[in-house]
């Protein structure tokens, strides 16, 4: 199959020297980027800004903000037979950005966002393959995957919840829900991300069938 990965996070620049940004490391994109090489599947990575080494047999697009990971899915998504959105990708970005750095002296009293473009559902209106979501919550797991499932007109979601004691970020093993587009719902302990791809790739396979 042509596989479309996103991994890491977006920023989403203030000025030269600033941006808005979030906690993802890209770890769970790569190892899926890698595992599906590693089937033999053609894999395009597109990756927001990680200190990641790139998987072996992936091509890597490498882009910063929401606006350029659009664009590179967009480009890409054509060919792909599955596309599995595992970025964290900024849902704000600030309304005006500065060409020089702001200085203190100069007082910022607040900014102001505006919404980036939602890639996942923009793929999910143009439905042309398998569709694979990710979302992250603080509370009510299972309910929030089930209505983004609905929502984006995905196939399949991973989901996960961070809480004060246990993050995510970053973590050697995680607990996710798994939910596919039939209501089927699975629950998988401390697992690695790795363990993990090789899971979510098994069940992509299984949607072809």
């Amino acid at each position: 199959m042509n596989i479309l990965v996103t991994a890491g996070p977006t920023r989403e620049k203030i000025d030269p020297v600033r941006f808005i940004s979030n906690y993802s490391t890209g770890t769970f994109g790569y190892e899926v980027a890698g595992e599906a090489a590693r089937r033999g599947h053609k894999v395009v990575l597109v990756s927001g800004p990680t200190a990641l080494t790139k998987p072996r047999g992936v091509r890597i697009v490498r882009v910063e903000s929401a606006a350029e990971m659009l664009e590179a899915v967009k480009r890409n998504a054509g060919k792909a037979d599955c596309v599995i959105m595992a970025a964290a990708v900024s849902d704000w970005r600030p309304r005006i950005t500065k060409d020089a750095k702001i200085k203190r002296s100069g007082g910022v009293k607040a900014l102001e966002l505006v919404e980036n473009p939602d890639i996942l559902s923009e793929l999910g209106k143009r439905k042309g393959s398998i569709l694979v979501g990710f979302a992250l919550e603080t509370g009510a797991l299972e309910k929030n995957a089930a209505a983004k499932l609905g929502a984006k007109n995905l196939d399949l979601i991973v989901a996960n919840k961070i809480t004060k004691d246990k993050g995510v970020f970053g973590c050697g093993r995680t607990d996710v829900f798994i939910m596919d587009r039939s209501g089927a719902k699975e629950r998988h302990r401390r697992k690695t991300k790795r363990e993990l791809a090789k899971i979510i790739l098994d069940k992509v396979l299984k949607l072809t069938i």
